[in-house]
């Protein structure tokens, strides 16, 4: 039988060492149940625990602006229904609302994190549970704030149903096997950063006035799915930014209203075993649909929705060739064509050429008058007697007719 022991202080009072001293008493794998009130920071927990704030109270844990709010010293510990806040804001030591390394079987759940430099800083841990909770950092612009959610060599772990609001960025390192799902990312840098991470599924999130919404780096086997990415924010804000890495599928996303939908940054030198699944996708009403920087290769593109973008594909640098694409089934608003035999299959394909008369295509001074009579009558004039030989660029050889 578990142990419970439970504290029950009136409100909006500080208790120095009360719950430490209630840590230090208890029996592992006991629960601490705390009533309504303002306990001190710097907690230490280092033995299996459960430590919930009962249903209808408001907990506080407080660390008065200086070091971590809670240091996790111990492997089967849960965090649930607190208020965590007000952590120190020294970066080179990673003050955090929650912290803990070399550990397993943690949950973080229906927390509330406020003005702590960095929330929930886990490393070296497995199964990693951090689920309904709402995150914020300090009240700073971008580059002073800490990461919401940062795991290092965190594996087998899930993110779900939280809110990370006003962050800088979530961000796993080398972190394997993780479900990041139903969450919303807002008004934050890379509200999504993996780098070297693996067999990741990111799935049902909402994304809006982030200036990044996902940004993969040297990742395999990452599934992004069913996400609503949205409203980036900034002259290069940008919806998915894929740097490198294997076997990535984009499906059943909408990205709309961003300065990119998807960013590819694809160097020759890293393509030869890149795989990359963009299908069942909506971008929509994005200044540039799909940005690659370099080579476009070894990409599925297909049965996606593309419309209402200033540019349906961008390639920023020439002289390379485009290889090993299949592009097909796409709806293209910017198609021009006709479906006769009326099986929604267009007549002609689609060919994307990038004319160096286009200017504006790289020049973002030049895209600001994008729209004005000028420029419309140069597109005009680009495609009907370009001044120079067109790069081709892709190929749809089968575009979907109607949406």
């Amino acid at each position: 039988m578990k142990f419970v022991l439970t504290l029950l202080f009136l409100p909006v009072m500080l208790y120095a060492n009360a719950l430490q001293d209630a840590i230090d008493r208890a029996k592992p794998f006991a629960t601490i149940t705390l009533g309504s009130g303002i306990f001190k920071g710097h907690i230490v927990i280092d033995k299996p625990l459960k430590i919930v704030g009962e249903k209808g109270a408001k907990v506080v844990l407080d660390a008065g602006g200086s070091g971590s709010v809670v240091v996790l010293k111990s492997s089967h510990i849960t965090l649930e229904n607190l208020t965590i806040r007000n952590s120190g804001t020294r970066k080179e030591v990673f003050d955090s609302a929650v912290k803990g390394e070399n550990i397993s079987d943690i949950t973080v759940k229906k927390c509330r994190i406020d003005n702590a430099l960095y929330g929930i800083n886990l490393s070296t841990a497995n199964h990693c549970y951090i689920l309904s909770n709402t995150i914020s950092s300090v009240d700073e612009k971008i580059p002073l704030r800490g990461d919401g959610l940062k795991f290092w060599y965190v594996n087998d772990s899930k993110i779900e149903g939280n809110t990370f609001l006003k962050v800088r960025d979530v961000h796993l390192d080398r972190s394997n096997r993780i479900r990041i799902m139903n969450n919303r990312f807002l008004q934050s840098r890379f509200a999504t950063h993996l780098e070297f991470c693996h067999e990741n599924n990111i799935t049902r999130n909402v994304y809006r006035y982030n200036e990044t919404g996902i940004l993969l780096e040297a990742s395999r086997n990452i599934k992004i799915t069913e996400n609503k990415i949205l409203s980036s924010r900034g002259a290069a804000g940008i919806g998915v930014v894929l740097r490198g890495g294997q076997g990535i599928v984009i499906a059943g996303n909408t990205i709309k209203y961003n300065a990119k939908g998807l960013y590819i940054d694809a160097k020759p030198s890293r393509e030869i075993k890149t795989k990359r699944i963009i299908t069942k996708n909506e971008i929509s009403f994005n200044l540039e649909a799909i940005h690659f920087h370099a080579i476009i290769s070894n990409n599925v593109l297909t049965w996606n929705s593309i419309h209402h973008n200033l540019e349906d594909i961008v390639k920023d640098i020439t002289d390379y060739k485009n290889l090993n694409n299949e592009v097909a089934y796409n709806y293209w608003g910017q198609y021009r064509g006709f479906d006769r035999n009326h099986d929604n299959i267009g007549d002609t394909p689609y060919v994307i050429n990038r004319y160096f008369d286009k200017l504006y295509t790289y020049d973002n001074k030049i895209k600001f008058f994008y729209g004005s009579v000028v420029m419309a009558l140069a597109d005009f004039m680009c495609e009907i007697a370009p001044f120079t030989e067109p790069e081709f660029i892709l190929e749809d050889k089968k575009p979907r007719f109607q949406n």
